[in-house]
């Protein structure tokens, strides 16, 4: 099995003994809910169950304090008046006689999801734990957390498993300042948190939760901070700060190990977030960090309050860690202008210390408060009308989500190839499809009329399974598939043409190597062409983009992160053709990474074409890839040389007009030199 699930029910005995309108929203049914959830969708059944055991209190201590340990312990024997005077002396907690147990059941669970990944037992894995833990600080609880699980488990990889570098991803909405305060000064884990901010007026309230809090001493760059400063932030401004902000980093630090902050109040219908981040945007932003650190990816429940929203995220993160694709992203992609200043803010605070923003340009940081020019009404506080409005909203949404599961079940095959070159080599899972069927020959031969190249045998051969597979894409028996063929253009055209008389509505066709769009493609923007390895940068239309094929792997992430993701979540397609064709110029690690990432986009429909020699082991590396393994590592970073970094600006400023995803406030900044 690839992926863990770390549950005790024990982790459900504590609960709120008196009346407290701020605590009682942590509660033991946001666990319970959550796992039948898992349960009713089979994906509980799917993962390697391990169940926790405490933390030693020789591991609490690697974070926290002795006499906190001590204090902690003594709870135990406290009664409710004791426990709420105690509670009282924090701020957003409460205790209760099980707290000390079920607080080391969760930092353990964290711990044993730790060490099943990077001892080899499962690729990734979900802690689904309470209390939660990021605010939790050296000798004080703090906003329903008490030990500080994933810090804990952080130190616990470094020093048990000896890793080097880790990166902390927090996507709950709620700064996780315990984290941050005990690795601002280490340069060995890189931490980066959104979470609304509100310039300062929303909890905790803290000044060095604002994007200029960037670390200290040696830890100077790796604390990475964007704060929210409206509500009602949804999928296009998270994708957007993961594409402008954390991933380019990240790629940059090379983590070892993903640890998520996994707090689900930051999706739609949470009181305390109140965003609009719908579920599947968190298997999105889950698929996204598997392509790091070799897929090493621990995430740890921290908050979230609205059940069915955090049932639903946390189940759509399941999926994304067990490798099947995700939903595609609703609702209009075009993040607010508010997160583009937010994300911008960032950018300036952190380019001084990484490479990859400043090859991309960076802007003035906003200044505070001039952000409501994109006219969207804020929501207000609980029990308002407004917020009533958006319950209801968020009650619709995830009740469409679930309809659309139910229309649209995952593909009974995940991955299928096509071969027509000797298969030795390929290693395949046992799990993807070895594909002998073909298409009719009187369908082969119509579309075999297109091009005479593709009248010959092998082409002719090749061309019946290309039309099968892609046939069993469209039709949602086959989720994604690669064919090695021979005549890569010509196949393309007529893969492209069937796609669009038979289901597709829209395909993104992404061209790599010496492959032309053809001659007489409608331009109705049901097409949007990606040429890579073109002459030169070109925006020949807003659906015909070419880019020379980047030099460098830095050239390359901010290619791919800073124009095709965008352009791609932008024109929200139906399928995804992904070509790689003749004197294409790709290594195979950066062609892997291109196919895993655009997997997101289409819903996890994509068709990868490979025109290779029959030594080649490229088709294995992208049925692997697809099927949800982890792309290979990309070796070392390097810097983007000045020519490519002038061709990517001026191609985002070509489109950004038509493509909102491309957007990031760029007009009043040149490139760094």
């Amino acid at each position: 099995m690839r992926t863990a699930l770390v549950y005790h029910e024990d982790m459900t005995a504590a609960r709120l003994l008196w009346e407290d309108p701020e605590c009682e929203i942590e509660r033991p049914e946001r666990l319970t809910a959550a796992l039948r959830r898992l349960q009713q969708g089979g994906l509980e059944q799917r993962c390697l169950q391990l169940a926790p055991r405490e933390a030693s209190e020789a591991e609490l201590g690697l974070v926290h304090s002795p006499e906190y340990v001590s204090l902690l312990r003594g709870t135990q024997a406290l009664d409710t008046q004791e426990l709420r005077a105690l509670s009282g002396q924090y701020d957003a907690v409460y205790f209760h006689p099980s707290t000390f147990h079920c607080a080391r059941l969760a930092v353990g669970a964290a711990l044993q999801l730790v060490d099943a990944v990077l001892m080899g037992a499962v690729h990734n894995g979900l802690a689904l734990v309470r209390p939660p833990g990021h605010h939790s600080q050296r000798a004080a609880a703090n906003g329903f957390c008490v030990f500080n699980n994933v810090a804990i488990a952080a130190r616990h990889a470094q020093q048990k498993h000896g890793l080097q570098r880790i990166l902390i991803v927090d996507w709950d909405v709620h700064h996780g300042q315990g984290i941050q305060y005990i690795f601002e000064d280490d340069p060995s884990v890189l931490y980066f948190s959104w979470h609304r901010y509100e310039h300062g007026r929303f909890w905790p309230y803290l000044r060095e939760s604002d994007a200029d809090a960037v670390g200290q001493g040696k830890g100077r760059g790796f604390t990475v901070n964007l704060p929210w400063n409206q509500v009602g932030m949804g999928n296009a401004d998270y994708l957007a700060a993961f594409l402008h902000v954390l991933l380019p980093v990240a790629f940059e630090f090379d983590p070892e190990l993903v640890l998520v902050s996994a707090g689900f109040d930051s999706a739609i219908g949470d009181p305390e977030g109140q965003m609009q981040a719908t579920p599947e945007c968190f298997g999105h932003l889950t698929q996204l960090l598997q392509v790091l650190a070799g897929g090493r990816v621990c995430a740890v429940l921290e908050g979230g309050y609205h059940l069915e929203s955090l049932s639903q995220s946390v189940c759509m993160v399941v999926r994304a860690l067990l490798g099947d694709p995700v939903p595609p992203l609703s609702g209009p992609m075009e993040p607010h202008r508010s997160a583009l200043e937010s994300i911008q803010s960032v950018r300036a605070a952190q380019a001084p210390h990484w490479t990859s923003l400043q090859q991309q340009g960076s802007a003035p940081t906003p200044r505070p408060g001039t952000c409501s020019a994109d006219g969207r009404t804020s929501l207000v506080l609980p029990g308002g009308p407004t917020f009533k409005a958006a319950e209801a909203q968020a009650s619709a949404v995830l009740s469409s989500l679930l309809g659309q599961l139910h229309l649209h079940p995952t593909p009974p095959v995940r991955t299928a190839v096509a071969l027509t070159v000797p298969d030795a080599a390929l290693g395949l899972p046992p799990a993807v499809l070895h594909q002998e069927g073909s298409a009719p020959q009187e369908e082969t031969r119509a579309w075999a009329r297109l091009h005479e190249a593709l009248a010959q045998d092998t082409a002719f051969t090749a061309l019946g399974k290309v039309l099968h597979l892609l046939k069993g894409i469209l039709d949602g028996q086959v989720s994604s598939g690669v064919a090695t063929t021979p005549a890569a253009a010509a196949m393309l055209d007529v893969a492209l043409r069937c796609s669009l008389s038979h289901r597709a509505q829209r395909v993104l066709c992404v061209a790599v190597g010496q492959l032309d769009r053809p001659p007489d493609l409608a331009n109705d923007g049901r097409t949007l062409w990606l040429d890579i390895r073109g002459k030169e940068a070109a925006a020949l239309s807003p659906f015909h983009v070419s880019m020379p094929l980047p030099g460098t792997t830095g050239a390359f992430l901010s290619c791919v992160l800073a124009l095709v993701l965008p352009l791609a979540y932008g024109f929200r397609p139906d399928l995804v053709l992904m070509v790689l064709g003749p004197a294409q110029g790709l290594q195979e690690p950066h062609a892997a990474l291109l196919a895993a990432l655009l997997r997101g986009p289409a819903g996890g429909r994509v068709l990868v074409l490979v025109e290779q020699e029959p030594t080649s082991q490229l088709a294995g590396i992208l049925a692997r890839v697809l099927h949800g393994d982890a792309p290979p590592s990309l070796g070392p970073f390097s810097t983007a040389p000045p020519e490519d970094t002038q061709a990517l600006l001026y191609l985002r400023g070509q489109l950004e007009a038509q493509w909102k995803m491309l957007q990031l406030l760029l007009e009043c900044c040149d490139p760094v030199p």
